[in-house]
């Protein structure tokens, strides 16, 4: 149901037309905006931090530019200079830049930096992104235009009456400082970890606290709105799914709403552009309190002066291109006098990120030995029909690491209906090739079948943002494939590493290398399983057949890579692909990798039994204990920081600290020692 105003005044200067662009980012956002770039004839550039020359989006472009890292700092620094970006597109000739989101798309001083270089900025007013840009006085313009906002209150004036409470960064977004408190006694330690994450994020320490909705709906509504001032309201987009307070599953429209408060939101997302003369595409967002009772009124939460991650699925339902709107609107063609395209049918993204659910989300890290989505019918573009897209900004052979953010891609189907929709982008999710790299995959699938999800059309308060949280997240993050599909997959990738040996062997021709007269001894191999765990098969080889002693099971075929079974009757393919040292088999029942036992392994150095590893690369941000402290079981010992987000390394069992080999600031790879300890009643 969208919404629009008529236009108010004249036109602004004169615009430009833009023929060549700078995307001042990485990942799959600049390829995204390159893809729509070479679609209108505007050629594109790309940045890239020392070392990423390979990078996807580098490929995408057609010119690069290095862009200098400061002594001592990361390769995310390259992206979060103003003038280097400018210099860089000064450079390459380009006449506008593009932010994409996350770094500096919010940074009214990279807007100003582009406008003052003469270049045309594909954004919103610098002026408009700074009055969004601090949380605190954003509320304080939804207020004054009407528009419903949360309490915002300093750490030390918050009281035992106003909990629970959200710690969150004045500056910046996506999940990061933001800290829920329940007891006041943890306020202080929280806020000074919220500061400290959003002064590494944003280059802002300053936090404030709102009131923590803890089953709330995250509603937000996109916003088109040209410099001739006409403003669109193009739908909203439910994301209240999330992680850490990041969003990882989103659709529209949102499950259940009711049209009466689905028209306040977009006349409240109308009165905030109006109220801060907004051009372009940016995001309103709000928190729905719902409850078996219904929804309760919404309050604002932000403004973002930018495209949003989630803008795919806005695309589907309206067909429109808002990468194309946001070019077209900076070059000052107004919108068109029809008002907004209705809706159509339903859309959901699941955002595929390279992290492990069941392990707090800690990052995973590797090379992609295979990345491929056999659903997809297009990519970075909007759907024209029913199907699937896909974002991606990696591809096979890419190196994933811990600089940079753990998203890998989006995967967005579109529906007739929500049923319809989620049903396309489990399936295409459940069927994707991704080796190499743990993800997210299996709870993205198990969440997109859950019944409580399901219905969230009928019964609204299913959903909310609390919806992983505790028992659910444990459920949900369960391989799709259980022992079972382990055991047919373990003899799979047996039978595939028997076929591939015999290519190399010398035998007859027309002979197989698995032919026997009388049946062999049985062929046992042992494999441990992604996750814990271990398989052992056996099989034996008899006239060019392959004999497994499991119960009910026949070899239909075997080649090194493609094993098809029958099991009491039920036949299925198993794809077998080796990479890096492991099996990777997908098949309809769920994905499985597999790493073989050397049947005589190397011994192993001893380790300390005190010690506690690195669990990925990454950059040390804060040691809590000391040297001779007295830990209890579950007491963080100190923090990291990878992909974007802070991990918490916790004692294991209760003991003393005997050693801290590390120190704030300080880049650690997977596998370093970041403590040791003597725990209570072991000798070490």
């Amino acid at each position: 149901m969208p919404f629009t105003t008529g236009r108010e005044g004249g036109p602004p200067a004169a615009h430009r037309p833009v023929a060549s662009l700078l995307v001042a980012n990485r990942g799959e956002i600049a390829r995204r905006i390159m893809r729509t770039c070479r679609r209108l004839g505007v050629t594109t550039v790309a940045v890239h931090a020392p070392g990423e020359e390979a990078a996807a989006h580098v490929a995408e472009a057609d010119t690069a530019v290095r862009l200098p890292v400061p002594d001592g700092r990361g390769p995310v620094d390259a992206y979060l200079d103003p003038r280097a970006v400018v210099g860089a597109a000064l450079a390459a000739g380009a006449d506008a830049v593009h932010p994409g989101y996350g770094f500096l798309s919010e940074n009214p001083g990279l807007a100003r930096a582009v406008t003052g270089a003469g270049l045309t900025w594909v954004g919103p007013a610098a002026e408009a992104v700074e009055r969004m840009g601090a949380k605190t006085r954003a509320k304080r313009i939804a207020r004054e235009a009407g528009v419903p906002v949360a309490d915002a209150l300093a750490p030390e004036d918050v009281r035992a009456e106003h909990l629970p409470v959200l710690v969150k960064a004045v500056s910046g977004g996506g999940g990061r400082g933001m800290r829920v408190v329940r007891d006041l006694a943890d306020l202080p330690s929280e806020a000074d970890a919220a500061r400290a994450e959003a002064a590494s994020a944003f280059g802002d320490p300053a936090v404030f606290c709102e009131p923590y909705v803890p089953r709330g709906r995250h509603v937000e509504v996109q916003v088109l709105a040209d410099a001739h001032g006409t403003v669109w309201t193009l739908g909203e987009r439910d994301c209240s799914v999330q992680r850490r307070h990041q969003k990882v599953i989103e659709e529209t429209p949102a499950p259940g709403l009711p049209d009466p408060l689905r028209r306040r939101l977009y006349e409240a997302a109308r009165r905030m552009a109006r109220a801060i003369d907004y051009t372009g595409a940016g995001t309103a967002e709000f928190l729905v309190p719902v409850s078996a009772g219904g929804f309760g009124d919404p309050v604002f939460l932000e403004m973002n002066t930018r495209l949003q991650v989630e803008h795919p699925v806005t695309e589907c339902v309206t067909g429109l291109d808002l990468v194309e709107w946001q070019i077209r609107i900076a070059e000052g063609e107004p919108l068109p006098e029809g008002g907004p395209p209705a809706p159509r049918g339903h859309a959901v993204e699941a955002r595929l990120y390279a992290e492990d659910p069941r392990e707090e989300w800690r990052p995973r890290t590797g090379t992609l030995h295979a990345f491929d989505v056999p659903a997809a019918t297009a990519r970075f573009a909007p759907l024209t029909a029913p199907g699937v897209r896909l974002d991606s900004g990696v591809e096979p052979g890419d190196t994933v690491g811990t600089d940079f953010d753990p998203l890998l891609a989006k995967v967005v189907a579109h529906g007739h209906d929500r049923r319809d929709a989620v049903r396309r982008l489990a399936s295409a999710l459940a069927t994707a090739r991704v080796h190499g790299v743990g993800t997210n995959r299996d709870l993205l699938v198990r969440t997109l079948r859950d019944p409580a999800f399901g219905a969230a059309q009928s019964r609204p308060e299913q959903l909310h943002t609390g919806y992983l949280d505790g028992g659910r997240r444990t459920e949900l993050a369960r391989p799709l494939a259980g022992p079972a599909t382990e055991r047919l997959a373990a003899l799979a990738a047996s039978l595939a590493a028997a076929e591939d040996a015999r290519t190399g062997a010398t035998v007859p021709a027309g002979i197989p290398a698995n032919w026997r007269n009388l049946a062999s001894q049985p062929h046992v191999r042992r494999h441990v399983v992604a996750g814990g765990g271990e398989v052992t098969t056996a099989y034996r080889a008899l006239r060019g057949a392959y004999l497994p002693e499991q119960d009910g099971v026949r070899v239909l075929s075997a080649a090194p890579g493609l094993v098809v079974l029958e099991e009491h009757g039920l036949r299925r393919a198993f794809h077998v692909h080796r990479g890096g040292g492991d099996v990777h088999v997908d098949s309809p029942l769920g994905p499985v990798t597999l790493t073989p036992v050397d049947p005589l392994p190397e011994p192993e150095a001893a380790v300390d039994p005190g010690a506690l590893p690195a669990p990925m690369p990454g950059t040390v941000t804060a040691v809590d204990v000391a040297v001779g402290d007295r830990v209890a079981e579950g007491q963080t010992l100190l923090r990291m920081e990878a992909m974007k987000m802070e991990h918490r390394v916790t004692a294991p069992a209760a003991g003393a600290v005997r050693e801290i080999p590390v120190a704030a600031g300080q880049r650690v790879p997977a596998g370093a020692p970041l403590a040791v300890l003597d725990y209570e009643g072991v000798r070490t």
